[in-house]
């Protein structure tokens, strides 16, 4: 009997997916281990390998299929001896319906009378992006489509520069963000690396004082603690400790903070520890225009730059300028929705649960004004600042731990420059003071919400 192939599930939390393309036609001949599609999720693509042999009869979703329920068949292989009139041998895939579909439809009640709707408030229009001259045509990108063009962008523009990492070239990206590099640029320039981030960290800095601009990647910067001593001792201190004599162009670059019932091993955001150090430039982009430009800006910056991204945030979407040279400068905060009664600073996916936090807030009337800080270090003290002097109060929203975290750095900075404007003390928000635990429903309560900025903002403005 033909052989089903199902779609398959790239995490226990998984429901469904994108049909990303075939690599496989009807007909080919399919031995096990070979990759027969690519599927994809907001956070990741994959590859599809087959674990039978025979030829693929028929496929049964096309690619380009969005939303695929797990384990619903998207293929069907014929084993030796077996033709397609076989194929109608094979169960008929199950149909997908709705859980308030399979029920029948209850009595209809009698409608109570619905309260007329509060006029919507005007919504806030951010200013222009100051990089982006008025009129430019933008085009949608997800986040690591926006990042693999900023290094393919510099690589064509500087032969100095090189990716290295675990798994960047034949395989093309744990998270598929270097896809097609290696390609373009060949195995010099797109180095497969040992698993082993102290040895290839400190090959990346070696090269890096000899001049050349190396991107290293890392799978997770969880891992990166394996290469601290290679990123602090010897990137961070040289350039100091030598005098001014001793440079090193570097960025190292990958996921940061909590994905998805990964647990504590995978899950610990990092801003704080390297946002600590001088020496160290540090950024962490919300959007993809931001995770475009300020990579462009990170790979040219003759300083070590450590380039916090999320896991979360890779599938996303966001309209990114079509410019020949967007390059946006590092250390300048942007205020993304304007407001006069609170501010709410964050960044990275820290920005999520600010902005759905200001949706909410406005419904009661509360404007709060959001500011995405896109780079820890050096911080952008005067944006935050002057936002303070006209709302009187202040949020601070993180994913990382509260202790000596990000926000307290910037209720600091506030209490030192902003006191006398404050009508309430400075709030956090962050991730509670727990090993980040696996279970899905203690993760999300380790985790902010947009509810807890609700009540953080409410708070300070004594509503």
């Amino acid at each position: 009997m033909p052989i089903q192939v199902l779609m398959p599930a790239l995490s226990p939390t998984m429901e469904k997916g994108n049909l990303a393309k075939w690599l496989k036609k009807e007909g080919e001949t399919i031995k096990s281990g070979d990759v027969i599609a690519e599927i994809e999720t907001d956070k990741a693509t994959m590859e599809v390998e087959a674990t039978d042999e025979g030829t693929l009869g028929r496929i049964l979703i096309p690619e380009g299929t969005a939303d695929v329920a797990v384990n619903t068949p998207i293929a069907t292989i014929l084993a030796d001896g077996e033709s397609a009139a076989d194929l109608a041998k094979a169960p008929a895939p199950a149909k997908q319906e709705k859980a308030a579909e399979s029920a029948p439809p209850a009595a209809a009640k009698p409608e109570a009378p619905q309260p007329k709707a509060a006029p919507s408030a005007p919504q806030p229009v951010a200013e222009p992006d100051p990089e982006v001259p008025a009129g430019t045509e933008m085009v949608t990108q997800t986040i690591r489509e926006a990042l693999r063009d900023a290094m393919a962008e510099e690589m064509r523009r500087d032969g100095d520069v090189f990716v290295m990492g675990e798994e960047v070239a034949e395989y093309q990206g744990a998270y598929k963000v270097t896809q097609g590099l290696l390609q373009e640029f060949g195995a010099k320039r797109v180095i497969d690396t040992p698993i082993t981030e102290h040895g290839f960290a400190g090959v990346g800095v070696g090269a890096a004082m000899t001049g050349l601009k190396p991107i290293v990647e890392f799978m997770t910067f969880n891992f990166a603690m394996q290469a601290i001593d290679q990123i602090i001792n010897s990137a961070a201190k040289t350039l100091y400790m030598s005098g001014g004599q001793m440079g090193c162009s570097i960025v190292f670059r990958g996921p940061n903070g909590a994905a998805a019932r990964v647990a504590a091993q995978h899950s610990q955001d990092y801003s704080a520890w390297y946002s600590h150090i001088p020496g160290l430039k540090v950024v962490a982009p919300y959007s993809a225009a931001d995770a475009k430009g300020l990579l462009k800006a990170a790979i040219r910056d003759p300083n070590p730059v450590i380039f916090l991204e999320n896991e979360v945030l890779y599938g996303h979407t966001g309209q990114v300028p079509k410019l020949d040279d967007f390059v946006i400068p590092i250390g300048k905060a942007r205020i993304v929705r304007p407001g006069g009664h609170v501010t709410i600073i964050s960044w990275s996916n820290g920005m999520t649960y600010a902005l759905k936090a200001a949706d909410e807030l406005a419904k009661d009337g509360i404007e709060a004004e959001v500011i995405d800080l896109r780079t820890l270090r050096p911080m952008d003290t005067e944006t935050i600042i002057n936002s303070v002097k006209k709302t009187g109060r202040a949020v601070t929203v993180e994913e990382g731990w509260a202790q000596s975290g990000v926000g307290a750095e910037i209720a600091a900075r506030i209490m030192e420059n902003a006191f006398d404007y404050l009508d309430a003390p400075v709030t956090r928000v962050s991730g509670k003071d727990v090993p980040m635990p696996y279970a899905a429903n203690l993760e999300k309560l380790a985790l902010p919400s947009a509810a807890e900025v609700v009540e953080a903002a409410k708070a300070v403005c004594y509503r």
